[in-house]
Order: structure tokens, then C-alpha cells, then sequence
């Protein structure tokens, strides 16, 4: 870096939108600019120069020689402005300090932005501290927001938020930078989930992360919901405000008295609505002598439909995951969200094959009530893939009254033994859920009988189907060779039976049931079942 006086030449550039009009300027900035790491100078420069562009905060640039560039390395960073390019971008590292894309610069920009060439910009907020003349801060102020600073947080800020709580985070910040004080804020959205009907995201002052509550669905008919200001607002009501900083504030919802005991003097709720035309909801509580003022409460309400544009984004993949999660398993739903789409996607892994199926089904579907079959059919599911997830597999398929589902070995697992123990936990889990039921309800209709065989091998864990419908399952040999071993569970009497690839894997005090034929499969394995034995099931089908 070196020493500049200041005296070279410098010149406002311009260039203008297809109206003619000045859009971008470059000029320059009068006063000595420092930027600091730690105690380490990283940017000094007298010759400074300042890009305006419509609505966008204005950007100081500065003069390489100016700027300690033998502390930069290449980022990773992408963007492109119409106007001047492609830039590129660059890392810091300062005394042990790594800073990510922290500056940018543009070395061959378009034509008409040929002046920004070879000089660089920084994030400001990724320097720890300028240097500079207050009225610098001053001239950095984003012009075009019409008098509401929260439209340029929209512009510049809030779409670089990674996550929900990351948004409402931003989002309290720039309420507050525009002189809103707060004591809690609260974001709440509903969603498609079996178990959950919506969360909450809450900041409270003075708390050290955002708050993330999971709304389940028996939530909807307790007194606390129904007497809350949700349940106006999701019924279609434009907002609900209620002060509390005078003895005749109303109390028509518990959670003001909760507002109110920590010195709240305003609550105010409002509707989220998304595109599709779902209702959601933003609730903002101060404790300011004389609560919200009418244009603080104006600034916000200008801006909800462009925040709700944000949350929907998360939203949307938060219910995408879910779905998938309640419909595919969770490792399969991540897989097929980060894009394995196509026929023929998928991974040949070697794991642990579960194939379980509930014993008299026919007859039981035949005798017995539809609603009362389905609840028990729903019973042995609970009890097979319930454990099976609780115990780290990952269920694929329902097929009828039988499930195929998997144990794979994890990075932090030595080897297949582990899930293959994993496995083993699971069949006596079930066992345990199984035999609770009929020593309890299960009299009431019949005993509950199944089978479960446990098999290890390579398979293909991927998609499969029509061009335009698909399943993710695994395929190969060692799927099929898992269900034959569970249909000899009523040959031989065992509600679970081990192959021998399985027990060499995982070994163990088995019992020996000798070799047998997998029917259809032109293979004969030597099965084992766990010892003690289990009680002998019915060989009834």
C-alpha cells in the first residue's frame, strides 16, 4: 500500500438507463478512507471513489495500490451486474483472521463501466472498523426508499438471509435501526407436517438466539390457542393492536398479561399472507412510553407483502422437506431435495435389509371392521417402523401389510457391524411394542404375529419408475433374498430370522435353524435366529 497525497486527477463518470437518465456515478470521494482488521491497516486511500446506482446502497471504491491486496486471496464468490460484469471476488487473511469474500473487484468490466477497472470494493460490514469523517456514514445512505428505511433492508439486507430465524434476526435488527424499539417479536407459520401444524420463531429482548417452538396439532384446540390473537388473524382480521400502558388496555388474550408483566405497553398482530393465499402471522410488542407510533406502524405495514415473499421461500422448502421426510423417510427425502430426480439417480451401497410382514392379514382384513383393520394395521407399523427409525434406519417402502426398509452404516461407524447391531435393537424394540399391544388391546381383536428377515448385501439405493413417476428404493439381489428369509419365518416357526451373511458380519449367540432354499431365488442360505429363542408364531398365513 502505498502513500498517495491525493493530487491525481480524478473525474465523475457516468452512465445512463435507457430513459437517459444517470443512473450509475462514479466520483470521487473527498477524504482520507482507513479500514481496519484487528490493529492491521487494510485499505488507506485519499483517492477514493464513490458508486452510486439507483436504489442500492452506494459502494467506496478504492485504487489497488491503496488497498493490502498481499492479504487477498481468491474467493469463491459469484454474482453479475448487468452494468459492469462479472467480478471478482477475494478472501482476507490477517493475522490469523479468515474473512470470506470480503471484497470484490472488477478486472474486466463492461464498456460503459470501464472506470471501476482494477479498483476494489468491501463489504463494509466484513472490516471490523473505518477511519473516516462521520458524514461519510452519512453519504452511504441508500437514496429511493421513499422515507421507509425497512424498503432498502428489502433491497440490500433481507435477501441474503440464510434460514427463517436467520430473517427474523435481520428483521428486528432493521426494525430497531429505524428507531422501532422492541421487546419481542414473533413469527408464526403453518405447514404440512403429520405431527405439526405450524412454529413459532420468537426473538425476546435480552435473549441470546431466536426461539423455535413446533405448534403440534392437538395445539389447535387448547384454550391457549383458541384464546389467542392467531386465531383472528388466520380467520382473515386485518390485525389485532391492543395497548397496555393504561389500566383500561384490554385483556381479551392471556398472552398480553405475558406482555404486559414485562413492561409492554403496545402489542400489535399482523397477517402473512403467501402467494398461495395462506395466512400466517407477525406479532411485535414495545415497551416505549405511548407504545407504536402511527408511522412506525405505517413503515411496517408497507413492507409485509415483500416480507412475506421471503418467509414463503423458507417455508416452501421447509415443507418440501417435510413431505418428503413423511412420504420418502428422511435420508431418502434429503436426497431427492438436493436433486436426485432422475431414473437411474442413486448410490450402490452395502446395508443391512429389513423386511418385516404382519402375519393373518387376509383373514383379519376380511373379519374385522375396515376402520378397526386399518388401526391395527396402522398399530404394527408404529411398532416395526418406529423402531426402525428410532434406532437409525431409514423405512423405504409400505407394501400392504409388509415394509422394506435399511440400516446403512454411518461416517462415524467402523464397518457394518454397527448397523447391523442397530438392526438387531430394532427387532427386539418391536418386539417389545408388539407384545405390550396384545397384552393390551391386542386381546380385544386377535394377537398381533409377524415376521421380520434381516439380510445383509450390495444393492442400488436410487430411483426407479416411468420417466415421469418414481419411487427411491434399493434394488438387487439381497432386497429379494431379505423377503424370501422373512417368508420362511412362518416355515420355521421364528418371528425373526438372521442370514449367514448377516450373522459372519455382526456375530453373536445365535441359534442354528440349519440351511435352507430361498424360494425363487436358486440359493440356500444357513438361517439363525436370536437366542434366547423367540416364542413360536403361528405358521398360519
Amino acid at each position: 500500500m502505498s502513500e498517495m497525497s491525493g493530487s491525481q486527477p480524478r473525474h465523475t463518470a457516468v452512465t445512463r438507463n435507457r430513459a437517459g437518465e444517470d443512473y450509475l456515478t462514479f466520483e470521487p470521494w473527498r477524504g482520507r478512507v482507513r479500514g481496519y482488521v484487528g490493529e492491521r491497516v487494510i485499505v488507506d486511500s485519499e483517492r477514493a471513489m464513490l458508486l452510486r446506482e439507483g436504489r442500492l446502497e452506494p459502494v467506496l471504491y478504492f485504487p489497488r495500490d491503496d488497498v493490502r491486496m498481499d492479504l487477498m486471496s481468491p474467493g469463491d464468490g459469484s454474482s453479475y451486474c448487468p452494468y459492469r460484469g462479472i467480478p471478482e471476488y477475494y478472501d482476507l487473511d490477517v493475522d490469523g483472521v479468515h474473512v470470506k469474500n470480503a471484497a470484490w473487484s472488477y478486472t474486466e468490466p463492461h464498456a460503459e463501466s470501464v472506470y471501476v477497472r482494477d479498483y476494489v470494493a468491501f463489504y463494509r460490514d466484513r472490516i471490523e472498523r473505518w477511519d473516516h469523517a462521520a458524514e461519510v456514514t452519512a453519504g452511504l445512505e441508500a437514496p429511493g426508499t421513499q422515507g421507509n428505511p425497512l424498503v432498502g433492508w428489502l433491497l440490500r439486507e433481507a435477501w441474503q438471509a440464510g434460514s427463517l430465524p436467520d430473517l427474523v434476526t435481520r428483521w428486528v435488527d432493521a426494525l430497531e435501526a429505524a428507531g422501532i424499539r422492541l421487546i419481542r417479536v414473533t413469527l408464526v407459520t403453518r405447514t404440512l407436517h403429520p405431527l405439526i401444524s405450524g412454529s413459532a420463531y420468537r426473538w425476546t429482548r435480552g435473549g441470546d438466539d431466536i426461539e423455535q417452538v413446533s405448534l403440534r396439532h392437538e395445539r389447535l384446540t387448547s384454550p391457549e390457542y383458541l384464546n389467542s390473537p392467531l386465531v383472528p388473524i388466520f380467520e382473515g382480521a386485518g390485525g389485532v393492536r391492543r395497548r397496555l400502558d393504561d389500566e383500561t388496555g384490554a385483556d381479551d388474550y392471556p398472552v398480553l398479561a405475558d406482555i404486559r408483566a414485562v413492561g409492554g405497553t403496545d402489542y400489535v398482530a399482523m397477517p402473512l399472507v403467501f402467494s398461495d393465499g395462506q395466512i400466517n402471522a407477525v406479532t411485535i410488542a414495545t415497551d416505549r412510553p405511548g407504545g407504536f407510533t402511527t408511522e412506525e406502524l405505517g413503515l411496517v405495514n408497507e413492507v409485509m407483502p415483500l416480507l412475506a415473499r421471503l418467509a414463503e421461500v423458507f417455508i416452501q422448502r421447509e415443507k418440501a422437506q417435510s413431505l418428503l421426510s413423511t412420504y420418502l423417510g428422511t435420508q431418502t427425502g434429503r436426497r431427492v431435495l438436493d436433486g436426485r430426480v432422475r431414473r437411474g439417480d442413486g448410490d450402490n451401497i452395502h446395508a443391512v435389509i429389513w423386511f418385516c410382514d404382519l402375519r393373518r392379514s387376509s383373514a383379519l382384513a376380511a373379519s374385522l371392521p375396515r376402520p378397526v383393520f386399518l388401526d391395527y394395521l396402522n398399530v404394527f407399523f408404529d411398532a416395526m417402523a418406529g423402531a426402525v427409525i428410532d434406532h437409525g434406519g431409514e423405512v423405504l417402502r409400505f407394501i400392504g401389510d409388509a415394509a422394506l426398509a435399511i440400516f446403512a452404516s454411518t461416517p462415524v461407524e467402523d464397518g457394518q457391524a454397527p448397523a447391523c447391531r442397530r438392526a438387531l435393537r430394532a427387532a427386539d424394540d418391536a418386539a417389545a411394542r408388539i407384545a405390550a399391544y396384545n397384552a393390551g388391546d391386542g386381546a380385544r381383536e386377535a394377537p398381533m404375529e409377524y415376521g421380520i428377515g434381516l439380510h445383509i448385501g450390495d444393492v442400488m439405493y436410487g430411483n426407479i419408475g416411468t420417466a415421469s413417476r418414481l419411487e427411491f428404493t434399493v434394488i438387487g439381489a439381497a432386497a429379494n433374498e431379505a423377503a424370501r428369509i422373512e417368508g420362511l419365518c412362518k416355515t420355521l416357526g421364528q418371528p425373526v430370522l438372521l442370514s449367514e451373511d448377516f450373522t459372519a458380519t455382526c456375530p453373536g449367540d445365535y441359534v442354528a435353524l440349519g440351511r435352507h432354499e430361498l424360494p425363487g431365488t436358486g440359493r440356500s442360505v444357513a438361517l439363525f435366529a436370536t437366542r434366547p429363542p423367540a416364542p413360536t408364531v403361528s405358521r398360519s398365513t
